[in-house]
């Protein structure tokens, strides 16, 4: 057998049932709707969840708590993190996605101040806490915040 051969196997394309086509078409009068009733007229029908008037499962169910959709992913590392780079280095995300500190960038980068360095680093991040900005330049480091 070819690729030029191929086919598709019988039945497996349908033919569109093809409504309000006059009364040969096996489709016609109510367009297979029915008489009467909410979902024969044009726009009828319910939308989804509805229950026939009973109180919908979305509001008999208890809600709790709250969901910021506006909220701001920051991702956090702390300083003593940062001492797998040699003196010198230049610490961003991209940096720390390769090294396998960070997972994901998020919406920003955050050091934190937890553990000490003893060398100079250039670290770039999107926000950087007082007490990890005081050990870093205290160390000879820089800081670009982004």
């Amino acid at each position: 057998m070819k690729l030029s051969e191929l086919r598709r196997p019988q039945g497996a394309i349908k033919k569109r049932k093809r409504v309000g086509r006059g009364a040969g078409s096996g489709h016609g009068g109510t367009s297979c709707r029915g008489s009467k009733g909410q979902n024969s007229r044009s726009g009828g029908g319910v939308k989804p969840g509805f229950e026939g008037g009973q109180m919908p499962l979305t509001r008999r169910l208890p809600k709790r708590g709250f969901y910021n959709r506006f909220r701001k992913d920051i991702i956090i590392i702390n300083l003593e993190k940062l001492t797998k780079f040699p003196e010198g280095s230049v610490v961003d995300a991209e940096v720390l996605l390769d090294e396998g500190i960070i997972k994901r960038k998020g919406d920003g980068i955050k050091i934190l101040g937890k553990g000490a360095i003893n060398y100079s680093l250039t670290v770039k991040a999107n926000a950087v806490s007082q007490g990890a900005r005081e050990k870093i330049e205290a160390s000879g480091g820089s800081i670009e915040v982004i």
